[in-house]
């Protein structure tokens, strides 16, 4: 079997047997050709690539000067490709079983402070229409804690603004009832009521909360440029991205005392050890906790 076989083989597997997003099997496969790229001048085929090479293989990805983090994530997609490899084409022995990934350490993810979110929604112009869209899409990026990808994909008939909540549509289509405070509410009321109503909306985006000028769903990379801009307005010297205000949610209701099992059920989190990355305390509690009991302060 050549790569190229395999590979489309691959990509229908995750489409119809794992039914993984767009995005997700677009990643898979990346992962996937990097090996093939490097294995296809050597005459290496899929099925009789060895333990011996793959580590070669992750000598030669290393040498890119990927991160750890890129290189254990290249390594979990090749992983679920030798995988199918297992299932749909009897392969006997797994060339990965025995491959470890690099280690990681657990990062935590920066977050913005009430009074920087604050600030960058302040600086949004309100007089255009986009300026309301904006508020708002911010507003429930950081009031729900959406990744960004579910906040495009949000839809009108997912809202459930009377009760305060709203339908997510998460990793793997698993949808999530998740809850949606009384500003962010507001300001999606406003935006729908007063900008989105008079748009022209283009044909099969009736139902997308969030449009752009042309009437269809704002992209992932709109909201990204969105959030850069008022970042460089402000003066803001942090390196932030849709998912800064996801991190923010998520680490200001921890550090307030809510119950981690609630803030796992409403980021979407599978395990709750990804959520307790969010357990970190302040440093500015720890200084004043020793500054105000320990004798020698």
């Amino acid at each position: 079997m050549d790569w190229k076989t395999a590979i489309n083989g691959f990509k229908h597997y995750l489409q119809l047997e794992r039914a993984m997003s767009a995005n997700t099997v677009d990643a898979y496969l990346d992962d996937v050709t990097k090996l093939r790229q490097f294995s296809e001048p050597q005459n290496i085929h899929p099925q009789s690539i060895t333990p011996s090479q793959l580590q070669d293989f992750l000598t030669w990805i290393n040498g890119f000067g990927l991160s750890a983090y890129s290189q254990a994530r290249i390594l979990s997609g090749i992983k679920t490709f030798y995988l199918f490899m297992a299932l749909e084409h009897g392969l006997v022995e797994n060339p990965t079983a025995l491959i470890e990934a690099p280690r990681l350490g657990r990062k935590i993810p920066d977050v913005l402070n009430i009074t920087e979110i604050d600030g960058l929604i302040a600086a949004i112009d309100l007089s255009t229409p986009e300026g309301m869209r904006n508020k708002a899409m911010l507003e429930v990026l950081y009031g729900c804690g959406l990744r960004v990808s579910e906040l495009v994909g949000l839809k009108i008939s997912n809202l459930f603004l009377d009760v305060e909540f709203i339908k997510v549509e998460g990793k793997g289509s698993k949808e999530r009832l998740v809850p949606i405070g009384t500003q962010a509410a507001k300001c999606l009321r406003i935006y729908l009521e007063d900008v989105r109503v008079h748009q022209k909306i283009k044909p099969g985006y009736e139902d997308a909360v969030f449009l752009n000028r042309r009437g269809a769903s704002l992209t992932r990379v709109m909201v990204f440029i969105i959030i850069k801009d008022l970042a460089t307005k402000i003066g803001l010297k942090k390196k932030i991205s849709p998912h800064t205000f996801r991190h923010s949610f998520a680490s200001h209701l921890v550090e307030g005392g809510a119950d981690l099992r609630a803030v796992q059920e409403m980021l979407g989190h599978e395990s709750i050890t990804t959520t307790e990355i969010y357990t970190h305390v302040d440093r500015d509690y720890l200084r004043s906790v020793i500054t105000q009991f320990h004798p020698r302060s």
